[in-house]
């Protein structure tokens, strides 16, 4: 165990050394006070390496768990697979809406399951109807309510836009949650004022979606040529 009095002492006497002495009769002079705090920085040393070693683990944890495979839950992906291939789905690529990440990052991913990795990703737009707020989204499957609907979609025709580049995508809810998105014209589509780039911490702006999953123009740009090409419908699945 260190005497930190000791140390304090030896200090107080080396520093209290004219410059002019001369550093290497100082040193002679206090050997023992120099062995003392060089022991003293080894000891801190000893200390420091294994606490920057802690530290640097867990900024790669956090790393890990913030890369966009973390993102998606896996018993989700293995659902979504389950599914497009038990209904004759496209099983190259689903789309994942995780609408419990934050509006001001990327939460739309498109899945590669061959590959096992995320080959697009971006934000996306949550509805602005019954009290939704940037932070806390609203979901419903009411008509005329304007909100997001939780559950799997079937990606349908493809059709012209009014917004964003001009393309959208028809919805087909499958499931009780999402059952009336298709007569809600509820579609996919892009909007120009959606950023191409994360903007947290900052919420995306309310009123760009009236219960469409509202992308940027970048994103909606690589949807839709991904789209086309497939000969199957696609899996769309927002959840929370």
């Amino acid at each position: 165990m260190l005497n930190h009095k000791r140390l304090a002492e030896a200090q107080k006497r080396i520093f209290s050394e004219p410059v002019s002495f001369g550093l290497f009769r100082i040193m002679n002079r206090y050997k023992s006070d120099f062995r003392l705090i060089i022991t003293n920085h080894l000891f801190m040393l000893r200390l420091f390496i294994p606490f920057c070693m802690l530290l640097l683990a867990t900024c790669a944890s956090n790393e890990k768990k913030n890369t966009v495979y973390e993102k998606i839950d896996s018993a989700k992906i293995a659902e979504a697979f389950k599914f497009c291939k038990k209904n004759g789905y496209d099983t190259t690529t689903a789309f994942f809406v995780d609408m419990s990440i934050h509006s001001g990052r990327n939460r739309f991913f498109v899945w590669d399951f061959a590959k096992k990795k995320v080959l697009y990703e971006g934000l996306c737009c949550h509805g602005m109807g019954k009290e939704s707020t940037g932070s806390t989204p609203v979901f419903s499957n009411e008509s005329g309510s304007y909100c997001t609907s939780l559950g799997k979609y079937k990606i349908g025709i493809r059709s012209y836009s009014q917004w964003g580049i001009h393309v959208h995508y028809k919805m087909h809810g499958l499931e009780s949650t999402n059952s009336n998105a298709f007569n809600r014209i509820v579609v996919l589509h892009s909007y120009s004022l959606v950023s191409n780039t994360e903007i947290y911490p900052r919420h995306l702006p309310m009123g760009y979606s009236l219960g469409c999953p509202v992308v940027c123009d970048d994103l909606m740009t690589h949807l839709d040529v991904l789209l086309k090409k497939k000969t199957k419908p696609t899996l769309l699945w927002i959840y929370k």
